[in-house]
């Protein structure tokens, strides 16, 4: 599996399985559903996903974003930087990783120009996102 494919599945997953932690005790919908606990994990399945999406649905990139970072409890910027994006996955973010995916993505500048070469993949990850079926605003395309 790529980095790509990781990026996309640690995206992908969270929209179409359990949700990043939300707010206390709200669901996106402003709604909140109690249902009785049955396991000894006292919030073992939340009852909604705040950027679930049904099956077919673009996948909300920007809020699952938003949630990754707010859980990291870190400043991260993932709409300018592509190592504070894989941060905030949790996935590993060192040259070295950058560089593979530059490869997998088809970058052919020069790889020891790192500036220029995360400014590309910034823009080429969430390029292939969006034609991935992930819903990304339209000023992180341009």
């Amino acid at each position: 599996m790529g980095i790509f494919d990781r990026i996309k599945g640690a995206i992908f997953g969270k929209a179409h399985a359990a949700p990043a932690p939300a707010e206390a005790g709200t669901s996106a919908a402003g709604t909140t559903t109690a249902a009785p606990a049955p396991s000894s994990a006292p919030s073992a399945a939340p009852t909604s996903a705040p950027s679930a999406a049904p099956a077919g649905a673009p996948v909300d990139v920007e809020a699952i974003l938003d949630a990754a970072v707010k859980a990291k409890g870190q400043k991260l910027n993932w709409r300018e930087s592509i190592v504070d994006l894989m941060k905030a996955l949790g996935m590993e973010s060192s040259l070295a990783e950058r560089k593979e995916l530059a490869d997998e993505l088809g970058y052919t500048g020069d790889k020891s120009d790192s500036a220029t070469m995360n400014i590309w993949l910034h823009k080429q990850l969430l390029k292939k996102l969006s034609e991935n079926g992930g819903k990304v605003p339209a000023n992180l395309l341009d």
